[in-house]
């Protein structure tokens, strides 16, 4: 696979949009209409200007993004969320698992953060990206979301860097 790993831009902006908004991907993130969606993606790319962000290119065409939530606070920023996104048709082929990988290292090269740690859905199929990356869960919160006529878990997942 030729690939190239870039800071992420604010033209990404509506990539990440189209991906969002693709068909069961709203499932997985606790948006639920495009107004929601919009205000996601203006904070995700915020982020860009302080390099927070990646996004993957596979063949010269973006294919997946990921972005740490940096924290302002000086006791807090030895630990960050982050968020990975990967475009419809490309999942299953490796560019989520280079991309956290990437991220990861950015996180604690550049941010010298110690602790990753990620909020995701019970039934998400990344759990399986993030169990395979290194990633534990640490908490779950019970019926969190209520959505699509159903109850869903929390997972709390984090890495020690």
């Amino acid at each position: 696979m030729n690939y190239n790993i870039r800071y992420m831009v604010p033209e990404d902006a509506p990539l990440l949009k189209q991906w969002l908004l693709e068909p069961g991907v709203l499932r997985w993130f606790p948006m639920i209409n495009e107004r929601e969606i919009d205000d996601a993606v203006r904070v995700w790319v915020s982020y860009s200007k302080l390099q927070a962000g990646l996004t993957i290119e596979v063949d010269g065409t973006p294919r997946g993004m990921a972005n740490l939530y940096l924290q302002p606070y000086k006791k807090l920023k030895h630990q960050c969320l982050f968020s990975i996104i990967v475009g419809e048709g490309h999942r299953g082929k490796g560019i989520g698992t280079i991309l956290l990988d990437n991220l990861k290292r950015h996180a604690k090269d550049t941010f010298h953060i110690e602790l990753l740690h990620l909020e995701v859905y019970e039934g998400n199929p990344a759990i399986r990206l993030y169990e395979r990356s290194g990633f534990v869960e640490y908490g779950r919160h019970p019926d969190f979301l209520h959505a699509y006529g159903h109850y869903q878990s929390k997972i709390l997942m984090q890495q020690f860097l």
